[in-house]
């Protein structure tokens, strides 16, 4: 058999070149990336409104109503939970029923939540949050089923030569979902200040938040779900992918045929299958499984560098937005609360977060896709790694420098590398590699439990350093918080992270211009299994 037991048709994805069909399948499969930066970033945007419209203080208060803690957290964590939870099911389900079967699940469930959840109702804050949170929670694990499932079926389409800019290409659509969840809430806010302007809160506390501000978050949510529907037509009619009908459905004959649909193969690939499939199904058919002494033996580490690296990324990069509140403060791109109306406030978020995303998130995406293939994984994770300790570090030593009037700029900058180097970095190499360095029958489900590792490590980033970073000074925390170690303090824990990250990148093997079969080493117990298949049944395998 090819490559020491590689199927013809597999052989034939890896050398195939870069078709029209490619960009198809990374526009469909990161429609759920776009979904998913989408809700989180907006959802980001709207918590100030949501607290001025549920939990207005009263004529007296010197500042507008906020989410309490707990409702906060809840608001903004229910869906990494969600997400923890779809990553486990979704990536076992994907491995046990095919890609194709529940792929269209993970959409359906991502469109329809989101549009719940901008109909969350209730006759108290209390109800309209919890039903908030209930769609917030299901909306999550649709989310969470897209990850290993987008990553799976990309690496799997993909060519040996771009299939790390594919993949990168997929996850990078989150940068357009995030690019396009500020666009809509400026233009969503700009239309409803003209035509409902308001006072500052600080002239008029009760008319600073119009009726109609109600209506603004739910649109903001529920146009994420738009992009996602329009795309379900593309993912319904997406065949299953060739390896796992070759390697897991053991039907390599149906996997040459659905190739053939959409890439350009020669018919003699589909006659070679019908001369190999008997041997598949019997150099397949004692595979072992996830929890075996053999999967220990030969990935075990793997998975413990791959679940780490992302765990340890994630606390680091979802940690990182606690400090935007006191950066655009202390720079002038958000006045006090007090000074605006409530759909002033919305705007100025969205166009601060934006503007933070375009210059530092985005672009770390797109260096990504162009050297991913040229540099490899495990040099961009360790570069990326590195730059995140350095520039933690560079926040943390000099904090009280950087805090002082005139310095702000030069704060800003490094915080925007930070995500630069997230992004040209770790955060798509988290990503890409789970996908590429296990068998078939379990990639699905390994990258799953990657992800759900680092969805872990988003609620340790977003909530425990939510609490720690608190000043130690009671008198200075934010409203409804005990005192934490400082924000200073917590930057040197988090640059000890990323140091962490740096270290576990060494259990990740480089998967650069190998084959699916050669880096997760298919190759060769196919090849051993193929052998005994072939004496067993004295025919001739060819090689």
């Amino acid at each position: 058999m090819a490559g020491g037991g590689e199927l013809q048709v597999l052989s034939a994805l890896d050398s195939a070149k870069t078709q029209w069909y490619h960009f198809t399948a990374i526009v469909v499969a990161g429609m759920g990336f776009f979904t998913d930066a989408y809700d989180l970033f907006c959802i980001s945007l709207v918590t100030k409104l949501l607290g001025r419209i549920y939990y207005y203080r009263g004529e007296g208060s010197p500042s507008p109503g906020t989410l309490p803690p707990h409702v906060s957290a809840a608001v903004n964590g229910v869906a990494f939970v969600g997400t923890l939870s779809g990553q486990l099911f979704f990536g076992w389900l994907g491995d046990k029923l095919g890609r194709k079967k529940v792929y269209g699940m993970t959409l359906m469930l991502m469109v329809l939540c989101s549009v719940a959840s901008g109909l969350s109702f209730g006759h108290t804050p209390t109800s309209v949050m919890a039903t908030l949170c209930f769609f917030r929670f299901w909306l999550g694990f649709g989310i969470g089923g897209d990850y290993p499932l987008s990553a799976t079926i990309m690496s799997e389409y993909a060519n040996k030569k771009t299939r790390g800019a594919f993949i990168a290409a997929v996850f990078a659509m989150q940068g357009f979902g995030i690019m396009a969840g500020g666009l809509v809430a400026i233009v969503v806010s700009s239309a409803f200040r003209a035509r409902f302007p308001a006072p500052a809160y600080a002239d008029d506390p009760t008319g600073s938040t119009p009726a109609q501000a109600d209506m603004v978050w739910r649109i903001i949510l529920m146009l994420g779900a738009m992009p996602a529907a329009l795309t379900y037509y593309w993912r319904a009619k997406m065949p299953e992918t060739a390896r796992y009908t070759a390697l897991v459905a053991r039907n390599a004959k149906q996997a040459a045929a659905d190739m053939a649909k959409v890439l350009k193969h020669h018919e003699d690939v589909l006659d070679q299958q019908q001369q190999e499939d008997h041997v598949l199904v019997q150099a397949t058919s004692s595979s072992w499984g996830l929890f075996s002494g053999e999967f220990v033996k030969r990935h075990g580490l793997h998975l413990v560098g791959t679940a780490s690296c992302w765990f340890l990324l994630d606390v680091a990069f979802y940690s990182q937005n606690l400090f935007q509140k006191d950066i655009f403060t202390a720079v002038g791109w958000i006045p006090k609360a007090s000074s605006m109306s409530a759909l002033e406030e919305l705007f100025r978020i969205a166009r601060a977060q934006s503007l933070i995303a375009l210059c530092g998130t985005v672009p770390g995406y797109w260096f990504t896709v162009a050297l991913i293939d040229v540099l490899g994984r495990f040099r961009i994770q360790m570069m990326g790694f590195a730059m995140m300790t350095v520039f933690m570090l560079g926040l943390a030593v000099p904090y009280h420098h950087w805090t002082t009037p005139g310095n702000h700029i030069g704060f800003v900058v490094m915080y925007a590398f930070t995500f630069f180097f997230a992004n040209f970095g770790p955060n798509a190499t988290t990503f890409i590699v789970p996908a590429e360095i296990f068998p078939a029958r379990l990639r699905s489900t390994c990258h799953g439990i990657s992800a759900a590792s680092g969805k872990l490590g988003a609620i340790v980033g977003s909530f425990g350093f939510l609490y720690l970073a608190q000043s130690r000074d009671p008198a200075k925390t934010d409203h409804g918080y005990a005192a934490g170690i400082g924000v200073r303090n917590s930057l040197f824990l988090l640059a000890a992270c990323n140091l962490l990250g740096l270290i576990c990148t060494f259990l990740v093997p480089e998967s650069k211009g190998k084959s699916l079969e050669e880096a997760s080493g298919d190759n060769d117990a196919s090849a051993t299994s193929a052998a005994a298949a072939a004496t067993y049944t004295n025919s001739t395998v060819p090689v």
